[in-house]
């Protein structure tokens, strides 16, 4: 199969025909204009053929639509930005196995959801013993020592923590993004140990299912990791990124 990773368009039927299907809900009661509206709006994303397989109301007020139609759009794979951290994960063993010979101690985390923020999944995912998808949190490693604060966590409290936990890494986990908060405490946070000159003393690292790696360096931080992160490949970042940093690279 020739595929064109320069130009990769979704396919339906045959290679390259950009078919694809979306759906959506529009503020409006279902009436002769809404199928109408829905096909307007599709072919203001880019969409060519549009075709509205399904309109149901399904509140006073809000309709819901099943369209089809063939994307005119295509991506470069080459000038994608990973949505983690580039790392090759290492084993359970071989990461402790390589901080005891590289740094020589336990490395310390703080982690937390800052703010309004009450979603622990994903912090809990990787930093409880149980970790998550078979693959162990960072508890279990005996060379990680952590300290994992739960939700709502203001950012002066996770910054004094960490002060006081002489951490080497602070991780934050990121669920609850509408209108952008998650930008806004995540930059507070940056900012508030810009302030007190110790933005240069922690790994910072973000995670969430809206973070990227690239959305993370822009907000100053150290590593950003999305969705279906394993705690194993946060611990083997954590290790070489501190192994790096000891070396002064």
């Amino acid at each position: 199969m020739n595929i064109d990773i320069h130009a990769l368009k979704p396919f339906g039927d045959t290679l390259g025909d950009g078919s694809m299907q979306i759906s959506f809900t529009l503020p409006i009661e279902k009436s002769d204009k809404s199928a109408e509206a829905a096909k307007t709006l599709a072919s203001k994303m880019g969409l060519d053929e549009v075709y509205v397989a399904h309109e149901e109301q399904i509140a006073p007020q809000f309709t819901f639509f099943v369209v089809y139609g063939r994307c005119l759009h295509s991506v470069d794979l080459d000038k994608i930005t990973p949505s983690s951290a580039s790392v090759e994960a290492m084993e359970f063993n071989e990461i402790n196995d390589f901080i005891k010979k590289e740094i020589g101690r336990a490395l310390r985390v703080v982690g937390a959801c800052i703010e309004t923020d009450a979603h622990t999944v994903g912090i809990d995912a990787i930093l409880n013993m149980k970790g998550c998808a078979g693959d162990y949190g960072l508890e279990r490693y005996s060379k990680f020592e952590v300290k994992n604060m739960g939700a709502q966590v203001k950012c002066e409290a996770l910054i004094a923590e960490a002060v006081n936990y002489d951490a080497d890494a602070i991780l934050v986990s990121t669920i609850v993004t509408q209108k952008d908060i998650h930008i806004h405490h995540l930059t507070k946070l940056i900012d508030m140990l810009e302030a007190e000159k110790l933005r240069n003393r922690f790994l910072l690292i973000v995670g969430g299912p809206r973070i990227s790696h690239g959305l993370a360096k822009e907000l100053g931080y150290d590593a950003g990791f999305g969705r279906g992160t394993l705690p194993s490949q946060v611990a083997t970042y954590l290790a070489q990124e501190m192994k790096s940093r000891l070396a002064g690279k």
